[in-house]
């Protein structure tokens, strides 16, 4: 599909119009280091002959018995694989089938980064997952610098949670200087925070962890299913490790083209949520009998804008300002399960009622080390993966470009990837994903929804064209961002016969749509 189809005209022109050059320069990286290959071959043979001690869970994972936890050392520097080692939490639930039907441990990533995945063992109860759990033991991991793996931060979490903030749609010069010291002033607490380590959370490292993991637990082949950013760093690991993959599935899929990683994909995502805000201002507008915010898409739109204004003035519970509003209405770019929630919460509001409001959007203390510690492993890790503009100049004129068709999303995606102008470490060029005919990779399952926002459908694309032997199965006309696994029996389908089976349908199947949300409550 055209970018076009997923972007509309307007976003397609505005990305064409962006004259920046590609982030990291026209020519990528090489797949890995010399150092680093030996350092991860080194790590994996010391990783399979110790293994892990999997025993009961810490109290703080929240797991249910029936999963254990252990850890895995990994070297925080491959090029120094003796040097200082890091451990990075390991959760597991053994398969449930007979014996003879194991096929090995399957590794769960959820994306960020900064996501961890240590519950995602808990999969194995759900109904979509209890035919791939008969074969697989489900494991999960925290990568390195999430939860307590090596935990970095790059603020104190109460600054870092504080709240109300504004979030003007189009900032004023003076609001945009305030932005930028903040991002500066994050950047060094990064820099002093996590020290000389800093370096070292890239996703070529989780690329290379990863691989060590799957040798800790066993196996001489990866089954892997990586979502959103786990897309990436799993592509990563097919282009560094194409002889140690089995079965690996891509779920709402990053663009691997090192000219778009990271400074282009993030401004590619600002029109495809604008077009993802459409679709739930169309969807309240058809249940205007049900919420009253509005018989067409542009009264919607104006309902949440007069909101975000009066918040701007007046802060809901004295913590919901305008950034806190769009942060809590983000979701509905993300999954269509949020859109009934939020419309209620918006009616709710509208009408006199503040509390869903302030519940869907304050800040939660309980966990703002969490939060914190997610968003600084997010900056470390993209901040480091590749060369981001250094002139304020380049992201003000391009950001300002988007904003005037994506109003939504632009400037607080913008905020949030600011500190990579000021990054203090060394920024890498990307490595060139892909597998040659020399070193052949197993056939792989891409899964993509056709209007996804945090993953624009032309990556999905752009992975299959570089991964000899993949398929891809598209969501037609949905957005939700995590496919597999989810409500849609077309798409399960596809994923538990490829799992157990390891056949791949056509380079291309389509699936119809998942039915739209009822309007509730």
């Amino acid at each position: 599909m055209r970018a076009a189809a997923l972007y509309g005209t307007v976003g397609s022109l505005i990305l064409s119009a962006l004259t920046t050059a590609p982030a990291g320069g026209a020519t990528a990286a090489p797949p890995d280091g010399s150092a680093q290959a030996r350092g991860v071959a080194v790590a994996a043979r010391q990783a399979a002959a110790r293994g892990i001690a999997f025993g009961r869970c810490a109290p703080v994972e929240k797991l249910p018995a029936a999963v254990e936890c252990g850890t895995v050392s990994v070297p925080l520097d491959y090029a120094r694989p003796d040097g200082r080692h890091i451990d990075l939490t390991v959760s597991r639930a053994r398969a449930t089938g007979r014996p003879a039907e194991r096929q090995g441990s399957l590794i769960f990533n959820p994306g960020g980064p900064g996501g961890s995945g240590m519950a995602h063992p808990t999969l194995r109860d759900a109904p979509a997952w209890r035919g791939a759990a008969r074969a697989y033991d489900f494991v999960g991991y925290a990568p390195r610098g999430v939860g307590r793996s090596a935990p970095i931060s790059c603020q104190d979490p109460a600054e870092f949670t504080k709240a109300p903030t504004q979030s003007p749609r189009h900032p004023s010069e003076a609001f945009k200087r305030h932005k930028a010291a903040q991002a500066r002033a994050y950047a060094q607490g990064c820099a002093r925070r996590a020290g000389a380590a800093l370096p070292y959370f890239t996703s070529l490292d989780n690329a290379r962890d990863l691989d060590v993991l799957r040798a800790a637990l066993g196996d001489a082949k990866l089954n892997f299913v990586g979502a959103s950013y786990g897309t990436y760093f799993g592509a990563l690991h097919a282009t560094l490790f194409p002889g140690h993959v089995r079965r690996v599935v891509f779920d709402s899929v990053v663009d691997p083209d090192p000219r778009q990683i990271w400074y282009r994909s993030n401004l590619a995502q600002a029109p495809a949520f604008e077009n993802r805000w459409a679709d739930w201002s169309r969807w309240v507008a058809r249940h205007d009998a049900h919420y009253r915010l509005g018989r067409t898409p542009e009264r919607v739109r104006a309902a949440y804008e007069w909101v975000h204004e009066r918040l701007a003035r007046e802060p809901a519970g004295g913590k919901v300002g305008p950034a806190q509003l769009q942060n809590a209405f983000l979701n509905v770019g993300y999954s269509d399960s949020y859109w009934a929630s939020r419309a209620h919460v918006l009616a709710a509001y509208l009408r006199g009622d503040p509390k869903p409001l302030i519940a869907a959007a304050s800040p939660d203390p309980a966990t703002a080390r969490a939060d914190e510690n997610e968003n600084a492993v997010y900056t470390a890790v993209q901040c480091n993966d590749a060369q981001w503009p250094r002139d304020w100049r380049v992201w003000d004129r391009d950001n300002t470009l988007l904003a005037r068709h994506a109003p939504f999303e632009t400037w607080e995606n913008a905020w949030m990837n600011l500190p990579c102008a000021f990054w203090p470490a060394h920024q890498r060029r990307p490595v060139d994903v892909g597998v040659h005919d020399h070193a052949p990779l197993p056939p792989t399952l891409l899964l993509a929804a056709e209007r996804d926002a945090a993953t624009p459908y032309p990556g999905a694309l752009e992975l299959r064209r570089r991964l000899p032997g993949a398929a891809l199965v598209t969501e037609l006309g949905a957005g939700t961002h995590g496919i597999g696994g989810g409500p849609n029996p077309c798409v399960n389908r596809h994923l538990e016969t490829y799992l157990l089976t390891g056949r791949v349908p056509a380079r291309r199947a389509y699936c119809a749509p998942r039915p739209e949300p009822r309007p509730v409550p």
